[in-house]
């Protein structure tokens, strides 16, 4: 998922060097939405793998 967003990135920076701009934004959005969706499993996994720990 994180190369996913990474990928989406280069394309929207690359994407305003040439001055692209509705796909410069329609990347940048895409970029946005799957950075958050990975941050959002990320912080699950953490908890999850903190819940089964056991002492």
């Amino acid at each position: 998922m994180l190369r996913w967003t990474v990928i989406f990135l280069v394309v929207a920076i690359i994407a305003a060097i040439f001055g692209f701009g509705g796909i410069a934004a329609g990347a940048a959005g895409i970029a946005k939405i799957l950075f958050f969706i990975f941050l959002i499993l990320f912080v699950l996994s953490l908890i999850m793998g903190g819940t089964r720990r056991t002492l």
